[in-house]
């Protein structure tokens, strides 16, 4: 070997000496904390495992951006308190923790613009967050409780705790304990009577992603039960128009009164069904009939409403019936029963109009209804009747037809008979 290529390649490995010392550093700052815990059991293993799917992996963020320490340290000092290490936060520090970053609005407007930045103030006037602080009660829930910290993901991911598919069981998993929520005295059948609801019917099998879970009646950081004078306000959310018509009935003044909580006195809240007319008047598993008797001028108006709405079903009925008849004969009547749609808005919007307990003003969206359902009605029977005339006529037309070809046949065997 010349004294060329010697020096070339002792200046390699003193080159390669300089530089590896430091490219292994840069790993172990890296997986300082992930090397370790990779390596235990348990509880120390778990948040390795989770984290990796998280969004705040995926946005850059590691350990240390909440629990604080030093990453370069690749040794128990990296756990010095005196480098800012926290560890396992206490239940009462986790929602400053949290704000750190979720209230900084300039922070947060580097990852996701749209991102509320008020959820720890909007906590701190929760049920949990007023538990938590003014009794240190470590039962109740904080950020971890529905955000799993090690593995938290967006709401629109189907996994995510928070996805609102998965809500119900997440409050579930507290709300339907009895023996964690034993001290509050509160019920805990909250979940399963929501699985006999519309609301879940809509939800889990409808895929309807609008209907309403646990967050949209309570809220979500700041949970708190509705107050009996706002129910309304709450179901109003998307049931516009009744709700404003009950708020201006009578029956929300009295109702509230008495203690008793607006659209839920009616329709119940966790368990709510679909509303059916049977809910209305003095029949059997009628609400009127709660409060009010035949006697009294309420059950009156109960009474005289359901009276209206049914005479205006059984009219849409028979309309719909004879138009259906005349369809299946292969009359033309599909002009007429596109117009008979207007007479179910009219039974929609009469069904709306009870939740304002004015018999004038059922009255008058029946009447739109029952003018629209005549109408229907006669077209069809005049399908029907167009209908009869012409196969009275066919059978006319044969009849003459079948006549004149007997006669011609009687005739053509008269002339060969003549000429036989």
């Amino acid at each position: 070997m010349g004294i060329r290529e010697r020096y070339a390649r002792e200046a390699l490995i003193f080159l390669l000496w300089c530089i590896a010392p430091s490219v292994g550093y840069a790993q172990a700052q890296e997986g300082t904390c992930v090397s370790c815990h990779s390596g235990l059991s348990g509880n120390l293993a778990e948040p390795v495992e989770e984290y990796a799917a998280s969004v705040h992996a995926a946005r850059g963020f590691g350990c240390v951006s909440c629990h604080g320490g030093d990453a370069q340290e690749f040794s128990m000092a990296a756990m010095d308190p005196s480098r800012g290490y926290v560890g396992v936060p206490e239940r009462q520090q986790i929602p400053t923790l949290c704000g750190r970053c979720h209230s900084d609005a300039q922070f947060m407007r580097q990852y996701n613009p749209a991102l509320r930045v008020d959820q720890v103030a909007e906590y701190l006037t929760s049920v949990h967050g007023q538990q938590l602080m003014r009794s240190n009660d470590e039962r109740v829930a904080t950020c971890v409780s529905c955000h799993p910290a090690h593995a938290i993901k967006p709401p629109s991911d189907p996994t995510s705790s928070v996805n609102t598919l998965n809500v119900a069981q997440l409050c579930g998993s507290c709300h339907s304990d009895p023996d964690y929520m034993q001290p509050y005295m509160i019920p805990t059948d909250q979940e399963e009577r929501y699985r006999q609801s519309i609301h879940w019917q809509m939800l889990s099998v409808e895929g309807d992603l609008s209907a309403p879970t646990c967050n949209d009646c309570h809220g979500n950081h700041g949970a708190a039960p509705p107050g009996i004078s706002w129910v309304g306000n709450v179901c109003g959310q998307c049931h516009t128009v009744m709700s404003g018509l009950f708020q201006e009935s009578q029956h929300a003044r009295v109702l509230a009164m008495l203690g008793s909580p607006g659209c839920a006195t009616c329709h119940r809240n966790h368990d709510i069904h679909e509303a059916g007319d049977e809910l209305l008047g003095l029949g059997e598993g009628a609400a009127c009939g709660m409060c009010h008797a035949e006697v009294d001028a309420g059950g009156a108006v109960a009474s005289e409403m359901r009276s209206l709405i049914d005479s205006l079903h059984r009219e849409f009925a028979k309309a719909d019936s004879v138009l259906a008849r005349a369809e299946h004969a292969g009359m033309e009547v599909s002009e007429a029963q596109f117009d008979l749609n207007a007479a179910t808005t009219a039974l929609i919007s009469a069904r709306a109009a009870v939740h304002g307990f004015s018999v004038d003003a059922v009255r008058q969206e029946v009447a739109a209804g029952l003018e629209v359902t005549s109408r229907a009605y006669e077209r069809g029977q005049k399908a029907l009747a167009d209908l009869q005339f012409r196969r009275v006529g066919l059978a006319v037309s044969v009849t003459i037809i079948l006549l004149l070809i007997v006669g011609l046949v009687l005739k053509i065997r008269q002339i060969e008979r003549k000429t036989a």
